[in-house]
């Protein structure tokens, strides 16, 4: 619900910052004083169109804030969307807010974050329903209608059709990966016969090269060694001609360590502090001796194989090939060959496949045609009762004869789900049939569809008089009723009053009134009025209370005088009476 709402420099709003409580909570005051222009603010704050028409005159933008306390029955709707968009924060309470400025350029934020008026929208679906003269009403969306029925089917537990609907939809969601699996399946089949000869080819190709993982490098390594076999013996022979052979003109390396061995001898033989100098001698000529043998053993390596190299060569040629075909490397062509052969098994169990998806989905049409009319029984005694009911408190609200209707359509289709009565009729994700709310406002005009009836009063009275009936149902928690009593007298405004206060025991109800008969029965009662400051037109938003408040009915029954503040006493005795 609505716990706080703060409004800066809107229309000609300049400051208000109002706390509201549970149950009913009404405004009233002289016409154009703005209490329409805070219901304005509310659907601005929830989503609605914004222009920089709406910010006060010399201001640079107007603010808007709410602060909501979720109820539990909205919780994990409004959580799964603001964690899906990492907005979510306290888990009791949410903050929306929406800047709109001069510019014409208006910022969205919800919790603090910037976000977008869209999904401000697509929350407040979850928080507020706005009933005014203009307003776009919730129960005027017909994709509603069906789900509003079936709440109202479920406050009897004994119908269990949220439990029917839950196997009916599991049911549906089934069936439509079945179907999509057997049109790819047979889609495959016909493919079949020149896919498995395509397989079968691949798989041959990539298992007769045996390929291993490390034999690639290996290979490039050995094709390197051939290719420069004569190179490489060349240097290795100049290395060993310098370490171990040597010429007339430059003995050999070792030749010259062993000279120099004797000399370090003799040396540490008359001064022993050089003995060190002896033992790394000694250690050269000893590297240098294994330096050579490495030599000779690498040189005696060097092979000078044409034939080989013509092998290694084509082996290569072989590797890359795949790779053009299955790969970039010799795992990915390995893997390539993996996913074929299971490719090539669903191909020849495609029969059996398809004979077991055939023979799911008959069982699972035979689940939602069964399931489905059960859905459809509860559904039409629910509209009955709902009709009866609905026409009853229509009268009570001055709008005898008025009546709702609940239609129900089916449409034939082949392909569909079979009736009891032999009837083959399309199914939906939610039942057999589509709903749509028809109402005639009058006797003899016929029903129409909610969303052509007349506007004003009657459309108010229409929507609290369904809000009221299916109050059980409804899960917004906080419902706003712009002049409901337009277009009725101070009889009926008791009546409407009454009623607001019964469904405010299960919703917030905010309610812009003049009548002092329904204003009565509100926990909250704001009086609004214009003030003239500074050769400005503001808002003044006040809440009235013990006196103060017999003293705006008394005002609200006509000019304030004796008579009138006694009927405004007896009003509110009434109602707490």
């Amino acid at each position: 619900m609505l716990t706080e709402l703060y409004i800066e420099d809107f229309a000609i709003i300049d400051r208000l910052d109002l706390s509201f409580e549970p149950g009913l909570i009404t405004f009233t005051g002289e016409t154009g004083a703005g209490k329409s222009i805070i219901i304005d603010a509310v659907e601005t704050l929830l989503g609605g169109r914004a222009d920089s028409t709406m910010v006060r005159t010399g201001a640079n933008y107007a603010s808007l804030e709410g602060v909501f306390l979720i109820p539990e029955k909205t919780r994990d709707a409004v959580h799964k969307i603001l964690n899906q968009e990492d907005l979510q924060d306290d888990p009791d309470y949410l903050t929306l807010s929406r800047e709109i400025r001069q510019t014409g350029r208006n910022v969205a934020r919800i919790n603090g974050h910037i976000s977008t008026a869209g999904l401000l929208r697509q929350i407040g679906e979850f928080l507020i329903d706005i009933h005014g003269q203009s307003e776009h009403l919730s129960l005027l969306r017909v994709s509603q209608h069906q789900e509003l029925l079936d709440r109202f089917a479920s406050s009897e537990p004994q119908n269990r059709i949220q439990e029917k609907l839950t196997s009916y939809r599991n049911s549906f969601r089934r069936l439509y990966t079945v179907r999509k699996e057997l049109d790819e399946i047979r889609q495959a089949e016909r493919d079949a016969a020149r896919l498995s000869d395509i397989l079968n080819y691949q798989i041959e190709e990539i298992e007769a090269a045996q390929l291993t993982l490390i034999e690639e490098n290996d290979l490039k390594e050995e094709r390197n060694r051939l290719a420069n076999a004569e190179a490489l013996a060349s240097l290795a022979q100049e290395v060993l001609l310098a370490l171990d052979e040597g010429t007339p003109e430059a003995p050999a390396t070792t030749d010259l360590l062993g000279q120099a061995i004797d000399t370090t001898i003799e040396l540490a033989r008359l001064d022993p502090s050089q003995t060190v100098l002896k033992e790394q001698t000694q250690t050269l000529f000893e590297n240098a001796t294994d330096l050579s043998l490495q030599i000779r053993d690498y040189l005696g390596s060097i092979e000078f194989n044409s034939k080989r190299l013509n092998q290694v060569e084509e082996r290569l040629s072989l590797i890359d090939n795949l790779k053009r075909k299955y790969g970039d490397s010799i795992q990915t062509v390995l893997e390539f060959a993996k996913n074929a052969k299971n490719q090539l098994n669903q191909i020849k169990n495609v029969e059996e496949r398809i004979q077991l998806l055939g023979a799911e989905q008959i069982e699972l049409l035979f689940i939602i045609g069964s399931v489905g009319q059960e859905i459809s029984q509860i559904r039409h005694a629910a509209a009955q009762k709902l009709e009866k009911t609905l026409e009853t408190e229509l009268a009570d609200l001055h709008m005898k004869g008025a009546r709702l209707k609940v239609e129900f359509t089916q449409k034939a289709d082949p392909n569909g789900v079979d009736l009891e009565d032999g009837l083959r009729v399309t199914f939906y994700a939610n039942g057999l049939e589509q709903v749509e709310f028809l109402i005639e406002t009058n006797p003899g005009e016929g029903f129409k569809p909610l969303v052509k009836i007349a506007s004003g009063g009657e459309t108010s009275r229409l929507m609290l008089a369904l809000k009221y009936v299916l109050a059980q149902a409804d899960y917004i928690p906080t419902l706003i009723f712009d002049e409901i009593d337009q277009g009725i007298g101070g009889r009926a405004g008791g009546i409407v009053g009454k009623k607001l206060w019964e469904l405010s025991r299960q919703h917030q109800v905010l309610c812009v009134t003049h009548l002092p008969q329904l204003a009565a029965y509100s926990g909250q009662h704001f009086h609004v009025e214009k003030d003239l400051q500074a050769d400005r037109t503001i808002t003044k938003v006040n809440q009235v209370q013990g006196q103060e408040r017999v003293l705006e009915l008394a005002h609200m029954l006509g000019s304030v005088s004796e008579g009138t503040l006694k009927s405004a006493q007896e009003l509110i005795q009434s109602v707490e009476n």
